[in-house]
């Protein structure tokens, strides 16, 4: 037996954000065929690049796992993957797994193309999130990109989710997150979850998400009825073991929920999941029909996500 070498660009390594945490359990599932048995050396995303990478130009694969790190002004001090075009020639040549793209509106620019140019390969098929990332790579030349979703999603096929309730059940599984402009929405939103569930389990997927319900109960939010779950995978799949829905702003905090068989309502808040709705069906409203949600969470509706099958098998075949 031949051992490989992959490196795995990791956003979960250094992250305070359980998505990624959830991002980076899905990709490596989904690619254990690749990787039992291989030398796997993990580097995070969200940290400078280490003079060590020197060392794994003889790698056979370097695979960056998903989140939103790619944008098109990797110029700017805000970046999600921390690459520039000095260190360029140690990170490359490497395979996105369910990558997306950060924001509307941000269009690559010349530096941008020259440095995907370095770390980017031309010799494998690209896998990424939405058909937004892929109109986005196109656009500065890479034609071997393939829309899959995110790894997250993979399992979520139609046997999956006839498995998921179509009616509400008695208590809800919540998120938010730390944006201070959204404050209001995500107060609004909980009232509607208080008026309309006996228990609201609000998970803390982010390290300023605690800070942000606290804003809301000085701006009038009642604590009526909110009970805190911490921070950790472990706890939160402890709360999708019982009898709840999801609706919250948290994209792979619902993804997750979905995972486990819950009627999942995901507020757009971003691109992200109004891309995923777009593209895949996945059961979304934008934040600002908010005042539309008690009529959803009262309906029944059947979880119907279409995954786009074919093109994960083609990017999982090329290996």
């Amino acid at each position: 037996m031949i051992q490989k070498k992959v490196v795995i660009y990791n956003p979960a390594i250094s992250s305070l954000n359980m998505g990624d945490h959830i991002i980076t359990e899905a990709a490596y599932n989904q690619l254990k065929f690749l990787l039992d048995g291989a030398f796997l050396y993990e580097v995070s995303t969200h940290l400078p690049v280490s003079k060590r990478l020197n060392s794994v130009k003889d790698f056979d694969y370097r695979f960056v796992f998903g989140s939103n790190l790619l944008r098109g002004k990797m110029n700017r001090r805000f970046r999600q993957w921390d690459i520039n075009i000095l260190n360029a020639n140690k990170i490359g040549s490497c395979i996105l797994v369910g990558a997306g793209w950060w924001q509307y509106g941000d269009d690559p620019n010349y530096y941008t193309k020259k440095l995907y140019e370095k770390v980017l390969t031309r010799n494998f098929y690209h896998s990424v999130r939405d058909s937004y990332t892929e109109k986005q790579l196109k656009k500065i030349g890479f034609k071997n990109v393939l829309n899959t979703a995110c790894p997250s999603m993979w399992q979520l096929n139609e046997e999956h989710c006839s498995k998921i309730p179509e009616s509400k059940s008695e208590d809800v599984v919540c998120t938010i997150n730390n944006f201070k402009k959204n404050l209001w929405q995500y107060k609004n939103m909980i009232e509607i979850l208080q008026d309309n569930y006996k228990n609201i389990y609000l998970w803390l997927q982010g390290d300023k998400d605690y800070d942000c319900i606290n804003k809301m109960f000085r701006l009038g939010l009642d604590n009526k009825a909110i009970k805190f779950i911490s921070p950790s995978l472990e706890d939160y799949d402890c709360i999708l073991q019982k009898n709840v829905d999801y609706v919250g702003t948290r994209l792979h905090g619902g993804i997750r929920a979905l995972q486990k068989f819950k009627r999942t309502i995901i507020i757009g808040i971003d691109n992200r999941a109004i891309e995923k709705q777009k593209d895949f069906n996945i059961k979304c409203l934008p934040k600002d029909k908010i005042d539309e949600l008690p009529n959803i969470i009262n309906s029944r509706f059947s979880t119907e996500i279409k995954i786009p099958v074919e093109n994960i098998r083609q990017w999982k075949s090329q290996f």
